[in-house]
């Protein structure tokens, strides 16, 4: 390890720290631009093929040509993510299309991965210019400073590296899709599928049949707060008494409390409906359509209100499991009927009335409901510690990038 300016790393290999401190050079003086070869091709002119077509981030089409057959760099022109870690250079090799929205550079004297994996860590912010559309000009890109140790040898080892750690990322991404695939054919057979009265998959120990009741027979729809009282802008805070969830707060995967906003305790009093209680399911009624949340005592926030792009699912009485609907509604079997049922051009939506109108299957018996939520449960207990698995090892990266880079001089 060494520290001693800012053209050496933190962190070093041991065999390397006698090499002293590393070049920088600019892109323009590491790569040589091959745009002149890429060539857009409109939508209703791509013939479907094998060939993957790149744009500004990534794969956006397949075609029946191909423009390059090597190992190539592309950075996104227009239309990409210029933040560090937002992978707006990625390599990529095979025989593949490039539209005009990409730089494509050809490493000369140094190692492609050890490139990609500076810029990367790289904020292209100051490189960009223009506001209708922002771009990424070349001239900009050529002037980007990369740091580089003079041994081609360093260079691939700290390319191997994080290629070792892209490789652990990819398999564990891959065992997360896997679990995820399981859970959704586990689900499809354990609710009954269209035409059917019980599913493929039981228990052993239970052989009722199942009930098919509307929503409303064992439900309470309640609507967001759509009032005179509903809050301004400025009634919003980062914190407070209440947390005022909106869409976005609702995900495939549940709540997301990375972007909340508060209301006060004044303002709360003030609204007549909307106010979670344990055990409610919420669903987003507009935008992003039919995704649901849980609220259980893993939630940390007691005073929650949804807004007006929303409703409560709340249970009646004792028949029916929270965690069972919870998990029935997100069976393909709602979202199947959320498809069928939505309405409206440019935003889709449903009404208090149409939920009410869903159809529920259970089974008469409290244990067998549980059971199939216990089931799931435990599966989204898996899912979500590999989750967090992938994103410890993402992170794991990006420190690690941070001291296998010096930062050259930021741009004049």
């Amino acid at each position: 390890m060494s520290k001693t300016n800012k053209n050496i790393p933190e962190l070093r290999f041991p065999e390397f720290v006698k090499d002293g401190e590393w070049n920088v050079e600019t892109i323009d003086e590491l790569c040589e631009v091959l745009n002149n070869i890429r060539k857009p091709i409109s939508s209703d002119k791509r013939e479907n093929g094998s060939y993957p077509y790149y744009g500004a981030s990534g794969i956006i089409d397949y075609v029946n040509d191909f423009l390059f057959e090597e190992k190539l760099l592309l950075v996104g022109e227009d239309g990409a993510k210029w933040d560090a870690y937002e992978d707006t250079a990625f390599l990529v090799e095979g025989k593949y299309w490039v539209n005009n929205h990409a730089h494509v550079l050809k490493s000369k004297n140094i190692n492609e991965k050890f490139l990609e994996s500076f810029l990367i860590k790289t904020d292209f912010n100051p490189y960009v210019t223009g506001a209708a559309p922002p771009k990424l000009t070349l001239g900009s890109l050529k002037q980007i400073k990369v740091p580089k140790p003079n041994s081609l040898k360093e260079q691939q080892k700290i390319a191997s590296c994080l290629s070792s750690l892209d490789e652990l990322i990819i398999a564990e991404e891959q065992r997360l899709d896997q679990l995820s695939e399981h859970k959704k054919g586990l689900m499809q057979n354990l609710f009954p599928q269209e035409g059917e009265n019980v599913p493929k998959v039981r228990f052993k120990e239970f052989e009722d049949d199942w009930v098919k009741t509307p929503f409303s027979s064992n439900i309470l729809v309640i609507d967001g707060d759509r009032g005179a009282n509903y809050p301004k802008a400025e009634e919003y805070s980062s914190n407070g008494y209440c947390v005022f969830l909106n869409a976005k707060n609702v995900t495939k995967n549940g709540f997301a409390f990375n972007e909340i906003q508060f209301i006060t305790k004044e303002k709360d009093k003030l609204l007549r409906k909307g106010k979670l209680s344990r055990n409610d399911i919420v669903l987003t009624t507009r935008g992003s359509l039919g995704q649901f949340a849980f609220y259980d005592e893993t939630v940390p926030f007691e005073n929650v209100r949804i807004n007006s792009g929303m409703v409560i699912l709340r249970l009646k009485n004792n028949e029916i499991d929270s965690d069972f609907l919870y998990n029935f509604c997100r069976s393909e079997t709602i979202q199947s009927t959320i498809q069928a049922q939505s309405f409206g051009n440019a935003v889709q939506q449903l009404t208090v009335a149409v939920i009410n109108n869903f159809t529920l299957f259970h089974p008469k018996s409290i244990k067998e409901q549980q059971k199939i939520a216990s089931c799931l449960s435990s599966l989204d207990e898996l899912i979500q510690a590999q989750t967090g698995r992938i994103e410890e090892l993402k992170e794991h990266k990006k420190g690690l990038m941070q001291k296998l880079f010096p930062n050259p001089d930021s741009k004049n």
